[in-house]
């Protein structure tokens, strides 16, 4: 009895150091423009519990947690897997988004590369997700590549500080943690008001809060309405949900490129340069830059391969 204990305790601490470097890896995502944290929680397989769960976080749970009942309002809200997220999430902005946001600007080919590697490795685990490929699979995986891809070209419109549209700026940025392929600073940047919310507001929060309020409440909203939606929409049809999620991660590809070099640029508050769009070219197999390059999107490819027999082994021990 003492050793089945044990093995479960070891499982268990396994489940959720693996949980752990997962929403690191979400954390980390979201420095690089073009990459989401729903990217990454859709192709290390975390991606509906991470949605049922927080669309659990409601009247309901609040209710329970009032009352005293917080077993019952952990199990309901699946608290230990969004404490391990979440803390991975957080850990990693404040220390290893760090060191990936310098890698970036010191080694930006390379780190467009591993993500590269991750993203096109991760399409087959995800494609493999869809129980059934029918038509409505197929054309919903072509209308997600076909709006990820269009994502790309589009250009950026003027600033717009109207409270209304800042709402909607804030809905739009949070989708980067929930919504895969879509990168919240990369749409901010599209819609005008990235140097407005992310450089010149959140620098002197103090006397920008006229533009940080309705920002919050839209991230707020969008939060709340986008879980409860895909949750609705993957139990309703779930094929071609996951068909139309993996087509916005097989679109975003275009984005993270590793050969592409910087075709127009904004300069924010401080001097520094924000990329807005892209020339995209192919690789030159005589540059040894290009061959560092291969490398990193095998390392990227090898990372979810490991991730993945990871999670084998340890759901296999938990049954």
């Amino acid at each position: 009895m003492l050793g089945n204990n044990f093995k479960l305790v070891n499982s268990s601490i396994g489940k959720y150091s693996l949980l752990f470097l997962k929403g690191m890896g979400m954390g980390a995502a979201n420095v690089i423009p073009g990459v989401s944290g729903g990217t990454i929680a859709l192709v290390t397989g975390i991606y509906e519990d991470f949605i049922h769960s927080i669309k659990s976080v409601n009247l309901t749970a609040f209710q329970l947690l009032l009352k005293g009942k917080f077993k019952e309002f952990s199990h309901f809200i699946n608290l230990p897997f969004l404490v391990a997220v979440f803390c991975g999430i957080a850990v990693s902005i404040v220390s290893l988004a760090k060191v990936l946001e310098y890698l970036f600007e010191q080694y930006e080919q390379l780190v467009w590369a591993f993500f590269f590697g991750l993203i096109v490795a991760s399409i087959y685990y995800v494609g493999r997700m869809v129980k059934t490929w029918s038509l409505a699979s197929y054309s919903s995986l072509f209308i997600g590549i076909s709006f990820a891809v269009a994502i790309a070209f589009l250009k950026p419109v003027s600033e717009n500080a109207a409270s209304w549209y800042l709402l909607i700026c804030g809905i739009v940025a949070v989708a980067s943690m929930i919504l895969p392929g879509l990168s919240g600073s990369y749409v901010l940047i599209l819609m005008g008001n990235y140097q407005l919310i992310m450089l010149t507001s959140v620098s002197d929060p103090v006397n920008h809060l006229h533009v940080l309020i309705p920002v919050i409440i839209g991230s707020i909203v969008g939060f709340l309405l986008l879980s409860h939606g895909i949750a609705y929409v993957l139990k309703k049809f779930y094929d071609a949900t996951i068909s139309l999620l993996t087509g916005f991660v097989v679109g975003s590809l275009l984005v993270i490129w590793p050969w592409k070099t910087a075709a127009e640029t904004i300069v924010g508050r401080n001097g520094e340069q924000k990329v807005v769009s892209y020339n995209w070219d192919l690789p030159d197999f005589n540059s040894i830059e290009s061959l560092y390059a291969l490398l990193s999107i095998f390392f990227g490819v090898f990372i979810v391969w490991g991730i993945e027999r990871l999670g084998t082994t340890i759901s296999s021990k938990t049954k």
